[in-house]
């Protein structure tokens, strides 16, 4: 394999309100592990020499280690601290990679613990071909827009993580001003104009929102 200079930035600042549950979700048992373990875990299988960087509110991170602690977590990574959005947390744990590293980054949320290995390796493949991948996968229900009726479902795709970019055109793209249209960092990277190749994902990276999603993951995990 190649020598990687590749990241995988994993962002996990939820806190459990959909979930009803006092505990942030990114750290909710699934089959005895937290989400985040099978997150990074996943990560890990698809290349262990990968630099993984976590980004977490600075005010879950002692909780993170205990955790950390208490299942012999040992995969190497670096914890970063969240921002106020999505957008500042991602940009924080792009501050973590050096302004020379020649690679791709990979930004993925922290509670889709079920990514592919094959998916995550087909985005990082695609991405250092053509600079920017992300994987989704097809409607499969009718879809009707309020107002005009259904609509063609053929038309629309549902977007996944882990959404590969070239590491210097992701910085670049990070280097705008915030906006309320940067809804993901395919967004972010596609106002600079640079088309996004899109991959083939997989059903089972779901994310996790509420108490059925974690339901589903349970019948999921391995």
């Amino acid at each position: 394999m190649y020598k990687t200079s590749d990241y995988a930035i994993i962002v996990a600042g939820g806190k459990g309100q959909r979930m009803g549950s006092d505990i942030p979700k990114q750290f909710l048992p699934i089959g005895g592990m937290p989400v985040l373990m099978r997150t990074i875990r996943r990560f890990h299988e698809y290349d262990d020499k990968l630099n993984i960087i976590l980004v977490l509110p600075e005010s879950q991170q002692d909780y993170w280690r205990e955790l950390c602690d208490k299942h012999s977590f040992g995969i190497p990574h670096t914890i970063v601290n969240g921002g106020a959005t999505r957008f500042h947390s991602v940009k924080n744990g792009l501050e973590a990679i050096p302004d020379d590293a020649d690679g791709v980054a990979g930004v993925h949320d922290g509670v889709r613990p079920f990514p592919a290995t094959d998916v995550i390796r087909r985005c990082f493949d695609t991405a250092r071909t053509v600079g920017a991948a992300v994987p989704v996968t097809p409607v499969v229900e009718t879809l009707r827009h309020i107002g005009t009726g259904t609509v063609s479902r053929n038309d629309y795709r549902l977007v996944q993580t882990p959404q590969t970019f070239d590491i210097k055109l992701l910085k670049e793209a990070y280097r705008q001003e915030y906006t309320e249209a940067f809804t993901d960092d395919a967004s972010v990277v596609e106002s600079l104009g640079h088309e996004i190749k899109l991959i083939d994902g997989n059903r089972e990276n779901i994310k996790i929102t509420t108490p059925f999603d974690l339901t589903i993951a349970e019948a999921l995990a391995d």
